[in-house]
């Protein structure tokens, strides 16, 4: 009987360990996006720490490979995939940069959420533990070629709420989402982008 226990005991364990890691919370999370909307607040730190810029928006996200970033302050700026091309339009300048999906790394978070990138492919996956409802799991690119050295997402309650993206200049992108909702009704229009008139467009 004692044996028995033991056993059913360790099988019982081995299930709560699985379903405990942090990297099923995130593999769970992306497997139920379908579409997002949440607003977001972006702060941007130099190689000495120092924060040098904040900004604020709204996100979407639409799968297959849509996504489009609105960046409300402190400056106007659009970022839209539509699946095929990622396009970067700038406002102020008065010009749009027009990139194929696979070398934007640049979106690399709207990327993942997107699904265009497996997680396993990528990356080299690391769970960095949890405390109560939270969620802590490291990714680093396999690619010495990737814009990013490391991202760490953070999960709460099996939903994320912020990203930090540390660059090969020693710069960190720290991005808080919240009002997030999943896969709310999203118009297909949301993720077109067509260049208004006067505006440069250049290949990146």
């Amino acid at each position: 009987m004692a044996k028995r226990w033991f056993w059913l005991m360790g099988i019982w364990l081995t299930g709560v360990w699985a379903v405990a890691a942090p990297v099923d919370d995130l593999e769970r999370f992306l497997n139920s996006v379908i579409t997002l909307s949440a607003a977001f607040e972006q702060t941007l730190l130099d190689e000495k720490g120092q924060v040098s810029q904040r900004s604020r928006g709204r996100f979407y996200l639409k799968r297959p490979g849509r996504f489009r970033w609105t960046y409300e302050t402190p400056f106007r700026q659009e970022v839209v995939a539509d699946g095929r091309q990622v396009w970067f339009y700038d406002p102020d300048l008065e010009q749009v940069t027009v990139r194929d999906m696979d070398a934007a790394l640049g979106s690399a978070p709207a990327l993942l959420l997107s699904g265009e990138i497996r997680l396993g492919e990528r990356f080299g996956v690391v769970d960095q533990g949890r405390e109560g409802k939270r969620a802590w799991i490291e990714l680093r690119p396999k690619s010495d070629e990737d814009v990013f050295r490391r991202v760490r997402v953070e999960l709460e309650d099996g939903r994320l709420v912020r990203m930090e993206l540390a660059d090969n200049f020693g710069q960190l992108t720290r991005i808080r989402f919240f009002d997030m909702a999943l896969n709310p009704p999203l118009d297909d229009k949301l993720f077109h982008f067509r260049p208004p008139p006067g505006v440069d467009v250049f290949k990146g």
